[in-house]
C-alpha cells in the first residue's frame, strides 16, 4: 500500500478520503491487523460474570482477527487478573468453559498454576535446570475496566483513560452499573463489507435522511453534531420533538437541549449508542478484508423507554446501514474508483478515524496532536 495515499490532509477541505486498497487488499488487512488492532483496546464485555471469588472466564480477543486466547479470574482476595489463556509448557489453551475453582490445571501434562497466574507445579521435571522461571508463569494481560464494562489488548499504545474520559465526563451520571444485559435483544449481524467501512458509515450522520427515514423522523438533522476527541468521537442527536429525550442534569454541558441520543466511538471498533433506555453495545469483529461480524449487546436501565425515540427500531436502522455498506464494498472494487473527498460539516467523524487509522498504520505516533 503506497504510504502517500495514507497521509491524511489534517485540513478536511484539502484532505482525501482512504484509498480503495485499504478496504480491499488482503496485504492491508494484515498491516491493520499487527499495527491497529494488536495495539488498541477491546471490549469483553460485562465485569458482573467475575463477580465471585475464584471465578475464572475465558475469552477470546477479537475472534476471527486476533484470535487470542485470554483468561480472566478473581483470586480468594476478590482481586481480579488478566491472564493469557495458553499454558506454559506446550501451549495449551488452559481453561474452556468458565468456571469456580482454586487453581488451573492443564489437561494435557497437568501443570498447576494459581490463580494470579503464578506457577505452581508441575509433575516429571526433576532435573530441569533453571526451572522454575518468570516466564513459567502465565503471561498477564492489559486490561481496564469502565464502569461494568472489561477491556483488554494485546499492547495497547496509548492509556485506557485516554479512550473514555470524555465518555465518563459525559454521560458517567447515568446508572449504568445498574443496566441489566438483555440477552432478547442480543443479535450478531455478518456484514460482507471491509470492517473500516462499516466504521465510516456510523461516523457520519451524513446518510441519515437518505437511508433512515425512521430515525430521521425522531432525530433533528439540522442540529445533529459531532465532537472530537484524541481517540473517540460523539454524535450528539437531538429529538425533532420533546418526547424520548434525556433529563440531563445542570452538570451536563448539554443541559437545555433535547437529547434523544448519544453516539460514542472509541477506536478502532467500539459503538457504544448510550439512549434513555441503556447503552446499546456494537462491537466491530473483522473477520476479512470484505467480511465483518457486528455484535449487538444491549445494557437496559429503564425497559419502560424501550423502543421509543431515537433508540428504537434498532435492527431496521442496522438492515438500512448494512444495505449501503454492502453496495460500498462493491463499488470500491471498481478500477475507476481510488478516494473521495469530504464534508467539512458532515464527515468530521470520518476524517477523524481515517487520520487515526493512517497515524497507527504508518507509525507516526502523535501527529493528530499536532
Amino acid at each position: 500500500m503506497d504510504p502517500e495515499l495514507l497521509r491524511i490532509d489534517p485540513d478536511i477541505r484539502r484532505a482525501h478520503t482512504l484509498p480503495a486498497e485499504l478496504y480491499l487488499s488482503p496485504r492491508a488487512y494484515e498491516e491493520v491487523r499487527e499495527r491497529v488492532f494488536a495495539r488498541s483496546w477491546q471490549f469483553l464485555g460485562d465485569v458482573d460474570r467475575l463477580a465471585a471469588p475464584r471465578q475464572c472466564v475465558p475469552f477470546t480477543l477479537l475472534p476471527g482477527c486476533l484470535d487470542q486466547p485470554l483468561l480472566f479470574t478473581r483470586d480468594e482476595r476478590g482481586d481480579l487478573h488478566g491472564l493469557s489463556n495458553v499454558c506454559t509448557h506446550r501451549g495449551t489453551v488452559l481453561c474452556e468453559e468458565e468456571k469456580n475453582t482454586q487453581g488451573l490445571r492443564c489437561r494435557y501434562h497437568g501443570r498447576r498454576f494459581a490463580l494470579d497466574g503464578k506457577f505452581v507445579s508441575m509433575p516429571e521435571f526433576e532435573g530441569v535446570e533453571h526451572f522454575p522461571a518468570p516466564e513459567d508463569d502465565l503471561a498477564r494481560v492489559p486490561f481496564a475496566l469502565w464502569r461494568r464494562f472489561l477491556f483488554a489488548g494485546v499492547a495497547p499504545a496509548f492509556p485506557f483513560d485516554q479512550l473514555v474520559a470524555e465518555l465518563e465526563q459525559r454521560v458517567g451520571w447515568l446508572p449504568i452499573e445498574r443496566a441489566a444485559h438483555d440477552p432478547a435483544r442480543d443479535r450478531d449481524y455478518t456484514v460482507q463489507a471491509n470492517w473500516a467501512l462499516y466504521c465510516d458509515n456510523y461516523l457520519e450522520g451524513f446518510h441519515i435522511p437518505f437511508v433512515h427515514p425512521a430515525l430521521n423522523t425522531a432525530l433533528d438533522f439540522t442540529s445533529y453534531r459531532t465532537e472530537l476527541f484524541r481517540y473517540s468521537s460523539l454524535q450528539v442527536g437531538t429529538a425533532s420533538g420533546g418526547e424520548h429525550v434525556f433529563e440531563l442534569p445542570r452538570s451536563s454541558p448539554d443541559h437545555g437541549q433535547q437529547v434523544a441520543g448519544y453516539y460514542f466511538w472509541l477506536f478502532p471498533n467500539l459503538m457504544l449508542n448510550v439512549y434513555p433506555w441503556g447503552i446499546s453495545v456494537n462491537i466491530v469483529l473483522p473477520q476479512a478484508p470484505d467480511r465483518t461480524i457486528v455484535r449487538f449487546r444491549s445494557y437496559v436501565w429503564d425497559a419502560a423507554r424501550l423502543d421509543l425515540g431515537a433508540g428504537s427500531g434498532l435492527h431496521q436502522v442496522e438492515m438500512e446501514d448494512e444495505g449501503v455498506v454492502e453496495a460500498v464494498q462493491r463499488g470500491v472494487r471498481s478500477r475507476f474508483y481510488q478516494h473521495g473527498r469530504y464534508s467539512p460539516t458532515r464527515e468530521q467523524g470520518v476524517h477523524h478515524f481515517h487520520r487515526l487509522l493512517a497515524e497507527f498504520v504508518l507509525g507516526n505516533r502523535g501527529t493528530l496532536d499536532a
